[in-house]
């Protein structure tokens, strides 16, 4: 069974939040909605899934700005790992930092922990706890693709010069990661989707060309 990914790219710091459903599915689950909940939530409704979650990757605020709004249109659980509860808890003060509009959410009702299934309709997708970016980050993946959040982008990683954020802990992530089948595609919460092959032979914090300041 395959999975379906919609991407829709929101918000001042062009985060990428995802729809994740079975291929004509009657539910999704929402991962990592960062900003512009209309927009958010008139994706949905052209899916013609219903929401059944919102899974988060981490709790940077650029990853969880729109689940207030989303929350007001749908009463849905709101998963995270308790590691990144503290980040969650101050995104409003991070938001006022980069002088960007937010809405604190309310807290996550759902905890992650590494390898529990989440099953949804058709689909079972694993949690892999991913930390270093945040020390909550997880990594979703089944059937073929994995939403790895801030770890690994096409071509780059994710930053560790961030409060709470861990270099020699992204490594072991990214270890863990790159184990993954070669063909799963990757969608990260910036830019381009990739795989776990193209990234193992040609980005550079994976080939040894360059390496995590710190790790």
């Amino acid at each position: 069974m395959s999975a379906s990914v919609n991407a829709l790219t929101v918000g001042a710091f062009q985060e990428n939040c995802y729809l994740l459903m079975e291929p004509g599915g009657a539910d999704c689950a929402i991962i990592d909605p960062g900003a512009e909940p209309e927009r958010i939530i008139a994706a949905v409704e052209r899916s013609g899934a219903e929401p059944a979650a919102i899974w988060l990757t981490h709790a940077h605020l650029d990853h969880i700005g729109a689940i207030s709004g989303l929350r007001r249109r749908w009463d849905i659980p709101v998963y995270l790992h308790p590691l990144d509860e503290a980040l969650y808890a101050m995104a409003s003060r991070q938001a006022a930092m980069y002088g960007v509009p937010f809405e604190q959410p309310a807290p996550a009702n759902r905890a992650l922990g590494d390898g529990d299934v989440l099953e949804l309709a058709g689909l079972r997708m694993t949690v892999m706890h991913a930390p270093g970016h945040a020390p909550g980050h997880v990594v979703f993946h089944g059937h073929g693709v994995a939403l790895v959040g801030d770890c690994l982008f096409a071509g780059s990683i994710g930053r560790t010069d961030l409060p709470m954020s861990n270099p020699r802990d992204l490594a072991a992530s990214l270890d863990r990661i790159v184990a993954l089948p070669d063909d799963t595609v990757v969608y990260p919460g910036h830019g381009p989707a990739t795989t776990i092959g193209a990234e193992a032979a040609t980005n550079p914090f994976l080939t040894g060309e360059a390496r995590i300041v710190g790790a």
